[in-house]
């Protein structure tokens, strides 16, 4: 064979540097990561803590609120069910946190890219309330920078607002505070009192204790119209609502109580099936972002 003369092999790099031309679109499209599909304003992760891989799984499914519970343990909060499931390798910091710190970094100041409400972290302080709230306020004032913060009746949004729940000793240090970096679950009880929404942003409450329904047959009428006047009442004060303890084993009741809960305006459905609220959710939420005008803190 003979051996390639210069003009061949310039013909043949010239070819080469046109095919490059040609390739990179495609195979710079093939390489992108595939888009994230938006986020779930009314995605509340119950008990995440439970799954396998706390926050970040309820995250890749879409969610924009967390719940763990704490116990103060040596000064340090632990995240369990119960006592007896107590680990310290299991901090808050560790599993919420420092991620939550990790990914707001990384996405320009959001928790999830695109989406400019902030993330809510619900912490259910299971013993020693004010106690435990004194511990999560220092420990919170190291994340201040990513946090929504209250000042002198001023609330200022950040990319996460941690919100606390459980023992309601708690309640007495954080109306104290002339600056906090966390709000307080109230109760339908709190609506029209002189607790501001600044203080209690949430009111949260049991399905059971308010409605007799799980989602058999018809929604009775004098219900549903029980569980609009509630949310309507909320948000006429700024606030938002979540119910716990609705039917979460998956089939059409469940289906039936989310679809009431949607029409209704509820802002946060509670559940342990990450993926099974995700697919109804997408399927019949239409503001999946949650661009909306109430107060998000």
């Amino acid at each position: 064979m003979a051996p390639p003369t210069r003009r061949s092999v310039v013909t043949a790099a010239l070819a080469t540097a046109a095919a490059g031309i040609l390739l990179p679109p495609r195979t710079a499209a093939a390489s992108r990561p595939a888009p994230r599909p938006p986020a779930l304003r009314r995605a509340h992760a119950h008990n995440d803590y439970l799954h396998p891989r706390p926050l970040h799984d309820a995250l890749d499914h879409g969610f924009t609120s967390v719940e763990a519970d704490v116990f103060l343990v040596d000064g340090e909060l632990l995240v369990a069910h119960e006592a007896t499931g107590l680990d310290p390798a299991r901090t808050l910091a560790s599993l919420y946190l420092d991620p939550l710190l990790a990914r707001v970094r990384a996405h320009h100041g959001r928790v999830h890219p695109g989406y400019h409400d902030p993330v809510q972290l619900l912490i259910d302080i299971k013993t020693d309330g004010a106690a435990a709230y004194l511990a999560l306020d220092r420990q919170l004032h190291r994340y201040r920078f990513m946090l929504t913060s209250y000042h002198d009746g001023r609330v200022r949004p950040g990319a996460v607002t941690p919100v606390v729940s459980g023992d309601r000793a708690a309640r007495v240090p954080m109306e104290a505070q002339r600056t906090r970096h966390a709000f307080y679950d109230g109760r339908p009880e709190d609506l029209g009192t002189t607790a501001p929404a600044s203080f209690a942003p949430l009111i949260s409450t049991s399905w059971s204790e308010v409605f007799d329904w799980q989602g058999t047959g018809p929604f009775p009428a004098a219900e549903r119209a029980r569980l609009r006047t509630l949310v309507a009442r909320a948000h006429r004060e700024g606030r938002r609502i979540r119910f716990w303890a609705t039917p979460d084993a998956s089939g059409p009741e469940r289906e039936a109580v989310w679809t009431e809960l949607l029409a209704a305006g509820v802002d946060h459905l509670n559940t342990d099936d990450l993926a099974g609220l995700e697919r109804f959710l997408r399927a019949h939420d239409r503001n999946t972002r949650g661009e909306d005008a109430r107060p998000r803190a």
